[in-house]
């Protein structure tokens, strides 16, 4: 049976060496943002309670981070909680959010962030989230405000329409107040009020889904317009960096024409 694994893990360490040296000399996405989903079938299929699929799903997120900064990805973007996320029961929000603060401690004081000069920063409708967790999310993005060599993008109380309807209102805010005009109004100007206007590059250009759905689920709704999908079968807590070299080799195949 030892030998038997062994050798399997012999041939996926081959495999995935394959792969790299596949992407590695192409044109890798700049953007890869990432929906986190299956981490509660995950648990029940291991029989294990919810949160226990989400802890084992935030571990991964450690590891994606650094494959991304091995393959030179500016910005990753990943969808860890939606709006619509807080009417699942009590418990199991609570624990989420226990875990948000421990791994935004966790990042204050992670090496792979400072020495790549990563900015973190948690978008979405943060004002709904706990008043100490709110205050731990300033300090990590106050930390990191001044580096600009990638972005780390967590998407936490996110929903698609909500950026929408917040960015409409910033803008009319401003029209009110005679600061511009409804003929000014234009995409550049409405992509300057989205959650994401501090990338340098807010359109995604490979989006992700783990766990078999094919569906974005109200993510970066106005940034995707022309982002390459990728669906993969396997659950969030068991994504191999093999699942990211195929997608990204995936993305390399695609002939991408943005309407033209």
């Amino acid at each position: 049976m030892l030998r038997t694994l062994l050798s399997l893990l012999g041939i996926y360490k081959l495999y995935e060496k394959w792969l790299w040296h596949q992407v590695k000399n192409k044109r890798v996405p700049e953007h890869i943002a990432i929906i986190l989903d299956g981490n509660r079938r995950w648990a029940s299929k291991n029989r294990l309670e919810p949160w226990m699929g989400h802890h084992y799903g935030a571990k991964k997120l450690e590891e994606v981070l650094r494959w991304c900064l091995d393959l030179g990805v500016k910005s990753i973007t990943l969808y860890a909680f939606s709006t619509e996320n807080f009417q699942r029961p009590r418990e199991e929000v609570e624990r989420l959010m226990d875990l948000f603060r421990e791994k935004l401690k966790e990042l204050l004081a992670n090496e792979e962030i400072h020495k790549h000069k990563v900015r973190v920063k948690i978008i979405g409708r943060t004002y709904l989230l706990p008043r100490d967790l709110q205050e731990m999310i300033h300090r990590v993005e106050e930390e990191t405000k001044d580096f600009n060599g990638r972005y780390l993008n967590l998407a936490i109380a996110y929903g698609g329409r909500s950026e929408i309807v917040d960015a409409v209102k910033k803008i009319a805010y401003k029209v009110a107040r005679g600061e511009l005009s409804p003929e000014e109004i234009n995409e550049e100007i409405f992509e300057q009020h989205l959650y994401t206007s501090f990338l340098p590059k807010q359109d995604p250009d490979l989006i992700i889904r783990t766990s078999g759905e094919e569906r974005l689920s109200g993510f970066l709704l106005y940034q995707s317009a022309y982002s390459e999908l990728c669906f993969l079968d396997v659950y969030w807590p068991e994504f191999r960096r093999i699942d990211l070299l195929r997608a990204i080799r995936t993305y390399q195949k695609r002939i991408r024409r943005f309407g033209k």
